[in-house]
């Protein structure tokens, strides 16, 4: 059994048409990535397959329960975590976990149980007594964390769960989601940042409410789109870089040029040498470094599919 089956799923507002015949699976154990642009469909989308929204066409499983038709079992074997903290800001920690298991009909021992299995996951013992307001931003979505696995779900939506916190926080909530997959857990995350896409075993990109694109994040950086027959991509050192990336954007040939770090990454027709580029910068009064041959990053994939769906 699939963790999430979606075929030809629709939803429109009126005219408006939010979600367009998308068509998807989720194996279970997954870290799925569900990309897109602000207001590209991904919320409404997520709704549906919470079981909280219902599709205007088309139909979605998840965890084998119908979204249109059960969404109370679905709601029952899904965690949800979302990107601003919704938890009881006056509770303690160890309140909120006992109020949201007994939403979930956890009593007794079962709660007690339950509780004590997340705090030790998400690390959060030495808080339980603390209010949730008090925590910091990494500790709020730790307790997010926590909360969205009270009841036990083999399904966890994570709608852009590092949003606003620092890279340790991000880097050690990313460390437990690895361990939750690693146990069987299918995670089902948004975000925007391109090293955490990285880190999904597969990617879904979604743009103007329609799938794009599906794969894993080595199967959309082989897309022919990204790296057009007849080009390359090279990576060059420079020195003032804002003023190389200004020459080469200007430079017959370029098909693409961005600054990452101290360095311009471009997409070139294979016809242009590194040494004309050279020239090109040293012309310029820019200081140069060797260049070298590079892949295209994730950003590039998005980058490049977007544009190309806007010139359609």
């Amino acid at each position: 059994m699939k963790a999430i089956e979606v075929d030809n799923l629709t939803r429109r507002f009126g005219d408006f048409t939010a979600v367009d015949r998308m068509t998807f699976e989720v194996s279970q154990g997954q870290i799925f990535g569900f990309l897109g642009p602000n207001g590209s469909g991904k919320s409404t989308c997520i709704r549906m397959l919470c079981g909280l929204l219902s599709p205007t066409q088309g139909t979605a499983r998840v965890m084998g329960y119908d979204v249109a038709v059960d969404p109370e079992s679905v709601k029952r074997s899904i965690g949800y975590m979302n990107q601003a903290f919704s938890l009881y800001r006056d509770l303690s920690v160890r309140e909120n976990l006992r109020f949201f298991g007994g939403i979930y009909g956890l009593r007794g021992d079962n709660l007690r149980k339950r509780q004590d299995q997340v705090v030790e996951v998400v690390g959060i013992g030495s808080y339980l007594d603390r209010p949730a307001g008090q925590l910091s931003g990494g500790w709020k979505q730790r307790l997010a964390l926590a909360a969205a696995l009270i009841h036990d779900p083999a399904l966890i939506f994570l709608d852009e769960p590092t949003a606003g916190i620092d890279p340790v926080a991000r880097r050690d909530l990313w460390d437990l989601l690895f361990e939750l997959s690693g146990q069987g857990k299918t995670l089902f995350v948004t975000t925007h940042y391109m090293d955490e896409a990285e880190r999904c075993n597969e990617i879904a990109y979604i743009y103007h409410s329609r799938l794009l694109v599906q794969g894993t994040p080595r199967h959309l950086k082989s897309l022919a789109e990204v790296s057009p027959r007849g080009s390359r991509r090279l990576s060059v050192p420079a020195h003032p870089p804002s003023a190389a990336l200004m020459a080469l954007k200007k430079m017959p040939g370029i098909l693409d040029a961005t600054l990452v770090e101290a360095e311009i990454h471009l997409l070139l027709s294979e016809q242009i040498q590194d040494q004309a580029v050279l020239d090109r910068l040293i012309q310029n009064s820019i200081q140069v470094g060797e260049p070298r041959p590079i892949e295209p990053s994730l950003e590039d994939v998005f980058v490049t599919l977007t544009r190309a769906r806007k010139l359609a």
